[in-house]
């Protein structure tokens, strides 16, 4: 197959070079992880168990139809029993399983989506709808498969196997929650037809300190299973089939990228001063408790964002009980070890949606979400705040409120937070009565309006994400429009500066919790803005350390007029660069 390239949208940096594996839309509802080499066999076995049990559950409803059934019934039990003895079903996942080392319900999921794409082509309307009965009879084996125990491996099982390093993911789309599925599994990148850089997906990739890239249109269908894909994160580039001598380029630019990583591993344990003797805060974003200790080994001082959201996905119909998030909020604080984390209120909706929540917004990015979903199902709520509260007698805990842009929102939330503290008092429960709490700085309004805030919150943290996006009327998800996404706008900069300046005339924190504090690129222009915290995803920090080890206010801040004044983000981009130069 010859060479060819995809140019979509770069969202997380690094090359990544292995083997696709398509995921069809299907394939998310269940896990999906790969199979150590010993226990493969064990695998095959726990789909052939399965397969057995449905071919009696299937006998036992044939000799239970009742005499005076419609014929018909039977045909179709005879037609699913067909179904599943055929070696397609019954033989062909085995196969999978042994070559790929794929999982059984991976691997079932993975022969159902190729039968059931070859029965689309059939001319004969008839025999086309049959790919109904065989996902039926595919759901039938799943629902066993679900209720056995699977034989999942552990971080690590898996090194020295040749597929570690290979797997590379390839979906029309993979929601924030998916992405999350991947986590201490073996695969090293991924690739999405839809998603813009700041997606939560896009994001959540980011966390995982992956390469990825978005936006690339049709790469689902374009890319063949097995494929061997090279994925350029800085260009948003993925190439195809490549030929030897690219491949030999791109492990050569690999390796260059890994000296450079090991080289600012140095820094982890130096404080982030600037030349000039200004201290700089760098905490760190976590969505799940686990990110701690990743945040730790990067020298994080502490947690600036955790994404509670997080906690409450891919849950079902279910919600995370009061219990079961104070485990979880505790578990973060301990393992921070003194250092404050900031607990970020459920903030879904938009590209977050709750498995329960029903789509019905013309535009969820300005429908029911964050503050506003909170505010609408109070015991929720309250059931997290009591929860977060608690936690807080374990360590700095700070409670930050999103997309907040009402005196009423700031006003209801506070009493909430005062609810949860009588109803905790009732109950004898212990906290922490002075936790601090902030406001996200996200929705323009909020920005002009920042001395509602000031007067009643004790700190502020932007969201320059979700700034951005309304802001410039973005949706932050649509690659179509993810070109217009600019953070150096005029009217971005304008608003970050004046929400620093006011924090700071009040004599309270502000932070950038965005995308932006992440990038190295922009450091000195956030530093000369004002900024002395940033709040990114662990593996972003050390090279933003370098870049604050290596710049001096005194020479910043006389660029920044000039900055500040320009209304063409080419001007201004270019300022920036200059930036760089000093």
């Amino acid at each position: 197959m010859a060479s060819f390239s995809l140019h979509g949208i770069p969202v997380s940096r690094g090359i990544a070079i292995g083997r696709a594996h398509i995921l069809a839309p299907a394939a998310l509802d269940v896990k999906h992880y790969l199979i150590a080499e010993e226990h493969v066999e064990a695998e095959v076995r726990r789909l052939q168990l399965a397969l057995a049990a449905v071919h009696r559950e299937l006998q036992t409803l044939w000799n239970e139809l009742p005499k005076d059934a419609p014929t018909e019934l039977g045909a179709f039990i005879d037609v699913h029993a067909l179904i599943l003895s055929d070696p397609m079903i019954s033989e062909a996942p085995l196969e999978i399983i042994r070559s790929r080392h794929y999982n059984a319900e991976w691997a079932l999921l993975t022969q159902i989506d190729e039968l059931s794409a070859q029965f689309d082509e059939i001319e004969d309307p008839y025999l086309r709808e049959r790919k109904a009965d065989i996902q039926q009879v595919a759901e039938r084996v799943l629902k066993v498969l679900m209720g056995s125990e699977p034989l999942l491996p552990k971080q690590g099982e898996l090194e020295g196997d040749e597929f570690l390093a290979q797997m590379i993911v390839v979906a029309h789309d993979i929601s924030p929650a998916d992405m999350l599925k991947f986590r201490d599994r073996s695969f090293i990148g991924f690739v999405t037809d839809v998603g813009g850089q700041n997606s939560h997906t896009a994001i959540v990739a980011r966390s995982l300190d992956i390469p990825a890239a978005v936006g690339m249109s049709q790469a689902s269908t374009l890319i063949q299973q097995d494929d061997w894909v090279i994925i350029d994160g800085d260009a948003g580039v993925v190439i195809v089939t490549p030929s030897a001598q690219v491949l030999e380029q791109y492990r050569e630019r690999q390796l260059a990228a890994l000296r450079v990583r090991k080289k600012l591993g140095k820094l982890k344990k130096t404080p982030a001063i600037t030349k000039d003797g200004t201290q700089i805060q760098l905490m760190a974003n976590i969505e799940l408790p686990e990110d701690c200790e990743h945040a730790m080994e990067s020298g994080a001082n502490g947690v600036g964002l955790f994404r509670s959201e997080f906690l409450f996905m891919g849950r079902g119909d279910s919600m995370p009980s009061e219990d079961e998030q104070y485990e979880q909020y505790t578990r973060a604080v301990l393992a921070m070890k003194g250092r404050p984390v900031t607990i970020r209120t459920l903030d879904i909706g938009a590209d977050k949606p709750l498995d329960q929540m029903e789509h019905t917004a013309l535009n969820p990015a300005l429908g029911l979400r964050a503050i506003r979903y909170c505010l609408a199902e109070p015991q929720i709520f309250l059931t997290q705040l009591r929860a977060i509260l608690r936690a807080s007698v374990h360590g700095k805990v700070r409670i930050l409120i999103p997309m907040m842009a009402h005196a009423f929102e700031i006003e209801q939330s506070l009493a909430m937070i005062k609810r949860a503290k009588a109803q905790l008092d009732e109950r004898g429960e212990r906290y922490d009565p002075d936790v601090p709490v902030g406001a996200m700085i996200e929705i323009p309004a909020a920005a002009l309006a920042l001395p509602m805030f000031v007067k009643k919150m004790d700190f502020l943290s932007i969201g320059t994400n979700d700034l951005i996006q309304y802001t410039l009327a973005i949706d932050r998800v649509d690659y179509e429009v993810a070109h217009l996404y600019n953070p150096l706008h005029p009217a971005i900069l304008q608003l970050i500066a004046m929400t620093i300046a006011a924090g700071h005339k009040a004599g309270i924190e502000v932070a950038v919790c965005g995308e932006m504090a992440g990038d190295a690129k922009l450091t000195r222009l956030l530093l000369g803005m004002g900024l002395r915290e940033f709040s990114m995803h662990p593996s972003q920090l050390l090279s933003v350390k370098q870049e604050i080890l290596n710049s001096d206010l005194s020479l910043i801040k006389p660029q920044m007029r000039k900055i500040m004044r320009a209304m063409d983000p080419d001007t201004i981009a270019d300022a920036v660069i200059a930036l760089q130069a000093l």
